[in-house]
């Protein structure tokens, strides 16, 4: 009951229920009547709800009502208890007053309650001399809390020790450099050469604000100050690992140990958070000669908490190291192999940002083969990616998929092809979980968008319509509708137009109801994709389509999504040829993507002709010219709309632009309608980039027939590929984990 008024308490304060002034009037009283509760946890919610309290009453209700009656309650005859909520609302009362104020009426408790006979209540007291400091100003710091930390840092209880330690690292920045190296690095000396002989209690602590205490000595420390420091730390990164040998079985391991193992996996994983923070101490120049081995220990530390937090820090390593990264390479393949799914989610949150750090700051600059000298990085994605599919974390797997997109400017075209892109078939085709087929869709997409080769093209857009878009499972025909909507985000509208147009629209005759519904609600963006009057054609045969799903629809949940996606369709406006002020933005982002598809078309022919003619300046230089068109191209259209289609992660492929051209596949349709519909598909998507298309390129001829077959006539029927699921499928089998 007390927790709850408490709780209620606190509500009616952040909701700003009541007027302050009300506030003050009418639970200030009772709050500071609950505070010295036997219960600790009542005692500590009534604090908490106390605590926020002062921040929005007056000073003169601050003094009256909380600071006059804290002087009796801050002493010995008080409880602990008491004594201890002296202490915290002390802290507190600091920035709500001037400095003479403090000094005069609150400083005499500080001092009082530093001196404690209890040792709880002098480390309370010792942790609120920072918000105390930072009250007051330096010079009182100086006069009053450094001498009370001096003390307290000698005291003989271990947890005001390590409460005065931390409090002084969180206020070196208050310092200036006498009172550093005067004052603060002996002191800082004496608790490290303890930490090892006598006191471990604060070996955890000290680990862990290492780093910023290297970085507040930097400026004060001589050169042997400065070894003596990183050899400490280095200390600290191996700590325990030489008692492990001897130890089979855990049950036979005294509790004692176990105890001291745990607490020295806690100091390497603070170390671990603290390595970016020590290459800046030592340098970047010199981390192969100072911090390589210690970095190598890290990450193969037989503990999975210690490489989890170095792979979270990776990044951040991968930054401060720039052109000297190519000395990481086989630790992020040692990290990418790890047998923990953890210490891999870890890595792979920034894996995008790390390959393209490395492939920018490596020794080699090859182009077509940006990290050719790590040949181990292909076979540990592809291992990484089966190991989080074999495994119940499909959130990792998801992330994966989602990061390997960054992966056309990092390797190769044939290398993606034949090493990721049929792997994004496979678990489009075969996985269970919703959230990771999408993702392997979205990923695929990407890779389609860079591939490098028409006839590999021709072989991907093939399979996506006949294996998806025709395929015999309903659910693959789903995906081919998630795929739809990536291509239209990604793609030119051109693109879509020519490709992926028809056999879209030709599931409005699909037998699961679950397949047209979910169509309905992709034909706003299907229509968005047509350009007046170019696409007038296409335009007619979606209306087609919806007129034929309004009148013959039988299921009725599907028809009232029909028949909201019909005054949606009807509220669209037409996107026009010339470009217009209300689709301004949006137009010039599809012209800037159309450009490249094209320029990436001129780009393969020109490689072709490269190739057929090597050794000529000539080429050599239009190639040159194409790619740095296509650089520029990609610079203005993530600059101009970082938020547009594209993610900014994976968008702003400036250095793969030699790695994909857009694909020239036409697929054939039976019938002379259907041949008529196809051909002026082609001339309209030649007509609008007739101006941009090269002298050079022409069209492939058509490929074998890949479309469904639509019929012309309104009461045609797909009979000849029934579906053997039920009409509404209900798909609770395949939906992903919790």
């Amino acid at each position: 009951m007390q927790l709850t008024a408490a709780v209620a308490f606190l509500t009616i304060l952040q909701e700003e229920s009541v007027s302050v002034h009300t506030y003050a009037h009418s639970f200030l009283q009772v709050i500071l009547l609950h505070l010295e509760q036997r219960d600790t946890g009542v005692s500590n919610a009534w604090l908490e709800t106390l605590l926020a309290v002062i921040e929005v009453l007056p000073k003169e209700t601050l003094r009256h009502e909380i600071l006059n009656p804290l002087v009796s309650k801050a002493q010995l005859s008080q409880t602990v208890q008491s004594r201890l909520v002296s202490c915290k609302i002390l802290g507190k009362l600091a920035n709500k007053f001037d400095a003479h104020t403090i000094k005069r009426e609150i400083l005499p408790l500080v001092k009082s309650l530093c001196q404690d006979v209890e040792y709880e209540v002098r480390s309370c007291m010792c942790r609120q001399l920072e918000n105390i400091a930072q009250g007051i100003g330096t010079e009182l710091t100086k006069s009053v809390v450094l001498p009370e930390l001096i003390e307290l840092s000698r005291d003989e209880g271990s947890s005001v020790r390590l409460a005065a330690f931390e409090t002084l690292v969180n206020l070196l920045d208050i310092f200036d450099t006498d009172d550093r190296s005067q004052t603060i690095l002996p002191l800082v000396k004496s608790f490290c050469e303890k930490s090892f002989k006598a006191d471990e209690s604060i070996l955890i602590s000290l680990s862990f604000h290492l780093g910023k205490l290297c970085h507040g000595l930097y400026g004060i420390l001589t050169q042997d100050q400065h070894l003596r420091f990183l050899e400490f730390y280095k200390k600290l990164c191996t700590l325990g690992l030489q008692q492990e040998n001897g130890h089979n079985l855990e049950n036979q391991i005294p509790p004692q140990v176990l105890e001291q193992e745990k607490k020295y996996t806690s100091v390497r994983k603070n170390c671990a958070y603290n390595f970016p923070a020590m290459i800046v101490f030592v340098d970047p120049k010199n981390f192969h000669m100072e911090l390589y081995s210690t970095f190598f220990c890290l990450c193969h530390d037989p503990e999975v908490p210690v490489r989890y937090t170095i792979a979270i820090c990776f990044y951040e390593v991968s930054k401060l190291l720039n052109s000297g990264i190519y000395l990481i390479q086989k630790e992020l393949i040692t990290l990418l192999q790890d047998e923990s799914l953890e210490v891999l989610d870890a890595l792979v949150e920034h894996l995008p940002e790390i390959l393209e750090l490395m492939s920018a700051g490596g020794e080699s600059s090859v182009q077509e083969n940006k990290l050719s000298s790590l040949p181990d990085l292909i076979p540990a994605l592809t291992a990484a990616e089966q190991r989080a599919a074999a495994s119940l974390k499909w959130r990792t797997h998801e992330k994966l998929l989602q990061k390997y997109a960054c992966l056309p400017q990092i390797i190769s075209s044939d290398q993606i092809y034949y090493r990721f892109l049929q792997r994004m078939f496979t678990i489009m085709m075969t996985n269970n979980v919703l959230p990771v087929q999408k993702a392997a869709s979205r990923t695929l997409c990407v890779f389609l968008r860079y591939n490098r080769k028409q006839e590999q093209r021709h072989e991907v857009i093939q399979k996506l319509i006949e294996q998806l878009g025709q395929g015999k499972s309903y659910w693959n025909r789903l995906r081919f509708l998630d795929t739809c909507e990536f291509i239209i985000e990604i793609f030119s509208k051109s693109f879509f137009c020519k490709y992926f147009f028809l056999p879209a629209i030709e599931l409005t005759h699909d037998p699961v109801a679950n397949v047209r519904m979910k169509l309905c609600y992709l034909l706003p963006k299907v229509k968005s994709t047509l350009k007046i009057p170019a696409d007038k054609h296409l335009l007619q045969q979606l209306e087609m389509c919806v007129r034929k799903l309004l009148c013959q629809e039988k299921d009725k949940d599907v028809l009232a999504i029909v028949k909201r996606t019909v005054l949606e369709l009807d509220r669209m406006e037409m996107s026009m040829d010339a470009f217009q002020k209300k689709f301004y933005e949006k137009d010039l982002l599809d012209q800037e993507k159309e450009r490249e598809e094209l320029l990436l078309l001129e780009m393969e022919q020109l490689e072709k002709e490269k190739q057929q003619n090597d050794g000529r300046p000539l080429s050599d230089k239009i190639f040159d010219k194409k790619r740095k068109e296509i650089k520029k191209s990609k610079l203005i259209r993530s600059q101009s709309f970082n938020n547009q289609a594209f993610h900014a992660k994976y968008g702003n492929l400036e250095k793969s632009a030699s790695k994909s051209s857009t694909a020239a596949y036409a697929p054939s349709v039976s019938g002379l309608a259907k041949t008529a519909v196809l051909s002026l598909t082609d001339d309209s998507f030649r007509a609008r980039s007739a101006s941009n298309v090269p002298p050079s390129y022409s069209p492939n001829p058509a490929l074998p027939s890949t479309s469904r077959g639509t019929s012309s006539t309104a009461d045609s029927k797909n009979s000849g590929n029934k579906d053997p699921q039920p009409r509404k499928a209900v798909s609770k089998s395949r939906k992903s984990n919790p």
